[in-house]
């Protein structure tokens, strides 16, 4: 089978490496219709692998081919959705809808699985029954970029919106135009959000997110974007803030366009460790944090049906499809920001 590789800064290469195959009777291999390029992918995209070429891929849709004799949710030849968190979905921390903090041994996130990943041909699923959610269509449904994101993004910018408190009485502010950050938008509009307000500077993503919910678009960065948010929000800047990139300045940025007794949720995988969180930032005008890496397989089923009615499109942040020869391809446009999100069909 073919998978792909990230061998250093900018160097992904696809390869064949034996077949995955069972390992634990709880084990499910599955056929890869689908799978993307993630943007949390392109922070290690512009660094070195620390221990040699890694795989990657945490986000797929499949056809299950072979199941161990202790699986028993899913079948072979059932289409099946893979959260980007493995989980068994019966420890306490699953049971709370917390599933990146199963306490499972074979818990974990898909980059960290040494021999798997979703950009490739087929994968071993650990944990099938809590981490495989089945889907009601066919492989060939035109659904399936919408679908898809319910394995990391959709679910991914519904609980920034969630942790963040969103209702119809909040004021929202969504930091980054990337797949998550549009995404936020769209789950803000629909948890009753009046007023989003989206930061963003590419006109094809923040045009998208206008038609995802946004009522106002800011381009400006640093202090002028700060400014033009709270002018757009009586002076006091909003209830939310959703910070979907990363990066610390996006994290200032955030804290310059909160309101006083407001939330912070962060998304957006940080790449740093110390953050303001003072007096003088989040202490005195008691502002909380929130977020973190998205249970997402808890929103599954909740989301799923609005995508199957047709009421929602969140596949819309697809806006490139390639084969596995072209994923390589995938990541340089991404990281030159000439696509938003690279769909990938084996």
């Amino acid at each position: 089978m073919r998978a792909t590789f990230l061998y250093a800064a900018g160097d992904v290469r696809v390869e064949d490496v034996p077949d995955s195959s069972l390992t634990h009777p709880t084990d499910a291999l599955v056929r890869i219709t689908a799978s993307c390029i993630c943007g949390s992918d392109l922070w290690p995209y512009a660094s070195k692998p620390d221990d040699g070429p890694v795989r990657m891929g945490h986000e797929f849709i499949g056809i299950v081919e072979d199941t161990g004799p202790e699986v028993t949710t899913v079948k072979p030849g059932d289409l099946v959705v893979a959260p980007f968190a493995i989980s068994d979905n019966t420890c306490e921390f699953c049971r709370e809808g917390l599933h990146t903090s199963c306490v499972h041994e074979q818990a974990g996130f898909w980059d960290g699985l040494p021999d798997e990943g979703g950009q490739a041909e087929a994968v071993r699923v650990p944990l099938a029954d809590g981490t495989l959610v089945k889907l009601p269509v066919a492989a060939d449904s035109a659904l399936m970029p919408s679908l898809l994101t319910l394995s990391d993004v959709f679910g991914t910018g519904y609980h920034a919106a969630v942790a963040g408190g969103v209702n119809e009485r909040t004021s929202v502010t969504v930091i980054g135009d990337g797949a998550v950050g549009l995404l936020a938008v769209l789950s803000a509009r629909r948890l009753g959000a009046e007023r989003i307000i989206l930061m963003g500077r590419h006109p094809a993503r923040t045009d998208l997110g206008r038609q995802f919910g946004a009522t106002d678009v800011v381009s400006a960065r640093g202090e002028e974007g700060i400014e033009a948010v709270r002018d757009l929000s009586g002076g006091h800047g909003t209830h939310v803030v959703i910070e979907a990139v990363g990066a610390m300045p996006a994290y200032q940025q955030a804290v310059g366009v909160v309101r006083p007794g407001g939330v912070i949720s962060r998304v957006g995988v940080p790449q740093y460790e110390d953050a303001p969180v003072g007096f003088g930032s989040l202490f005195g005008p008691n502002v909380r944090l929130a977020g973190g890496p998205a249970p997402v397989r808890a929103y599954i089923e909740e989301l799923m049906p609005a995508i199957l009615d047709g009421s929602i499109e969140p596949g819309k942040v697809f806006d490139t499809t390639t084969d596995l020869d072209g994923v390589p391809g995938g990541y340089r446009d991404m990281a030159d920001r000439n696509s938003l999100k690279v769909l990938i069909t084996p």
